[in-house]
């Protein structure tokens, strides 16, 4: 695809459209509603928040996109704490998905990411897409997902290293950041703030 977008980071003015970008991407997708842009919205204030790999994709000087990442931890079987990162919400405004532009900016945040001296990043998504960006199962690094029972499955669950072997001799339970788990209610009185929208329980959707 032709250059025609620009990745950049996030202001403090992009805030509020970033959060509606979001809901407009997540709306209806794995819930009725959704609550990914209240979780943005949290996890900026968040200490585990990295300012430096948070950002947008603009294109004709509208946001088309956005990624962000936080520091988490796997707390591995020999008793250490591996630092280590998780990933989004990433969205493309839904009229442009399926056209290259995600895959553009995962690849140029996760360059970024490795940049920094970062080791891994763990998250859930589909090995269908990420895959094509160097993602693998979470299994085959031996890392397992917190609260998720022996022989359950765990498909979406993910891990790339971005330093080669950062990984290796590591066994253990990968922490999800406190930040990502909000109340329903919370995020009800957030999305008063928005234009209304139909909630809708559709075929497909997890929750």
């Amino acid at each position: 695809m032709n250059c025609d977008y620009l990745i950049r980071s996030e202001k403090k003015e992009d805030q509020r459209k970033v959060e509606n970008l979001i809901r407009e991407s997540f709306w209806n997708v794995y819930r009725p509603g959704c609550s990914e842009h209240y979780v943005m919205h949290v996890l900026r204030d968040d200490p585990a928040f990295i300012k430096e790999l948070d950002f947008v994709m603009e294109r004709d000087g509208q946001l088309i996109g956005q990624n962000m990442f936080m520091k988490t931890v796997i707390n591995a079987d020999d008793g250490r704490t591996v630092p280590v990162l998780t990933m989004g919400p990433i969205c493309i405004a839904p009229e442009l998905k399926r056209k290259g532009y995600g895959k553009k900016l995962l690849d140029h945040s996760l360059e970024k990411a490795a940049s920094l001296g970062y080791g891994a990043v763990l998250f859930e998504g589909n090995i269908g897409f990420y895959g094509k960006s160097g993602f693998d199962y979470a299994r085959n690094f031996r890392i397992r997902y917190h609260d998720l029972p022996e022989g359950a499955d765990d498909s979406f669950f993910l891990c790339r290293e971005l330093i080669k072997g950062y990984l290796d001799g590591v066994t253990g339970v990968y922490q999800t950041p406190k930040g990502y788990y909000v109340d329903d209610s919370d995020v009800e009185e957030f999305d008063k703030g928005f234009p209304p929208k139909q909630k809708l329980k559709l075929p497909g959707q997890l929750f």
